[in-house]
């Protein structure tokens, strides 16, 4: 595979400060994207995540029951994983079955394959300050081994302060549909992410505001539409991509 397209995509974050300077449209959270049974006991990761994926999906015209699905997270549910460290470590600790099934690096991925009735497949990763990278990177191989379509969804709640102060203050989200090949109706091709150690590494200020930031140079990109025949991108710690014009 050459090149592969991107259909759609969508932003999310709960920060209206932020989300007001960002170079791309971003929502605040949308209610309605989480099924009501899921909505009382979701986490912001998840609640931003649905909210990015739902609008990815809609701008590519795909159903999202017939996509499978690539979920990405620095930290995962990291805020509920710090409640149970911190029940762990009282004399009378009183673990909940519910935290700890929601506790998961995959439990956005569970719970979007219930609520859109999904039986593709979804794989959840992690991979640090490089994991919007690795994602992408992930999504290229799938599709290159399998062709079709892809939903790729990167995602970070706000880490509990005291775990990594000054870094993982603002949650985001972002989502792209992907197909195989050059589609002459995608908003950019991408090419293969490939690592150059010599190169520039992303944004420091970017990683540490939330390292799936890193995805912001590609999704500027997106939104403003590619005005030059070939762009290369920062993505990670000496992760590019190179996109294209249609």
């Amino acid at each position: 595979m050459e090149r592969m397209s991107l259909l759609g995509f969508g932003a999310c974050t709960p920060d209206a400060e932020f989300r007001a300077r960002l170079p791309f449209p971003a929502s605040g959270i949308n209610r309605d994207a989480i099924p009501a049974m899921l909505r009382r006991r979701s986490s912001q990761a998840t609640q931003i995540a649905f909210s990015a994926a739902t609008l990815a999906c809609a701008q590519a015209g795909c159903s999202p029951a017939s996509l499978p699905a690539v979920f990405a997270s620095v930290a995962g549910e990291i805020q509920t994983t710090d409640q149970l460290c911190v029940e762990l470590c009282k004399a009378d600790a009183m673990l909940s079955p519910a935290a700890f099934h929601n506790s998961v690096q995959n439990t956005v991925a569970g719970y979007w394959s219930i609520a859109q009735q999904c039986t593709q497949a979804a794989t959840a990763l992690a991979a640090g300050y490089d994991t919007f990278a690795m994602a992408l990177l992930e999504a290229w191989c799938q599709l290159a081994c399998h062709g079709g379509e892809l939903l790729l969804v990167c995602y970070d709640e706000r880490w509990p302060d005291y775990l990594a102060p000054g870094q993982g203050q603002t949650p985001f989200a972002c989502a792209l549909v992907l197909a195989a090949e050059r589609l002459p109706d995608a908003l950019l091709q991408i090419g293969r992410p490939f690592f150059d150690a010599s190169a520039s590494s992303a944004s420091a200020t970017l990683i540490n505001i939330n390292p799936i930031l890193t995805a912001m140079p590609l999704l500027t990109q997106a939104a403003a539409g590619n005005q030059s025949s070939q762009t290369r991108l920062l993505i990670g710690t000496g992760w590019q991509v190179e996109v294209y014009d249609r």
